[in-house]
């Protein structure tokens, strides 16, 4: 025995009619309502997860590496969101991420870093050594163009 529930629901701040099928006449509308509202909440999550920690492959097969897995890409998650949260980012969360990974080898503070970027206080000198920026092999001239 099935039931359906109809509800107006907020999706991506849009009123949206829903409809759910359900196979517990128990619970009120509201309730599976609020419970379709928690499992996109969860899904949602673990969507940003995967692309900001980019847990999509597992190294393991085993049950416990899955767990050491996640347990690991989730505490990453939450020091990046404290991370986030401590330099008061302005930005996407995605943004720190990227921003953070292309910095995550410089021996530089982050906090230092994080509260700079996007401003009119940044630190815009160059931060890899001038050589760093020709192939191996190749030098320039005395005129300045590469040989």
């Amino acid at each position: 025995m099935l039931r359906r529930v109809t509800a107006l629901i907020e999706v991506e701040k849009e009123e949206r009619v829903l409809v759910f099928l359900t196979n517990n006449t128990l619970w009120a509308a509201s309730s599976v309502c609020d419970l379709y509202g928690c499992r996109w909440s969860i899904e949602t999550f673990f969507k940003e997860l995967k692309q900001t920690v980019q847990l999509v492959d597992f190294l393991g097969h085993s049950a416990n590496a899955v767990k050491w897995q996640i347990w690991t890409a989730l505490l990453v998650h939450l020091l990046l969101r404290f991370l986030a949260w401590k330099s008061r980012w302005a930005h996407n969360f995605s943004r720190l991420v990227t921003y953070l990974r292309a910095a995550l080898w410089l021996e530089r503070d982050l906090d230092h870093l994080l509260q700079r970027c996007g401003t009119a206080k940044g630190d815009f000198r160059c931060l890899g050594a001038p050589e760093q920026a020709w192939l191996i092999g190749f030098s320039r001239d005395p005129v300045g163009q590469p040989t």
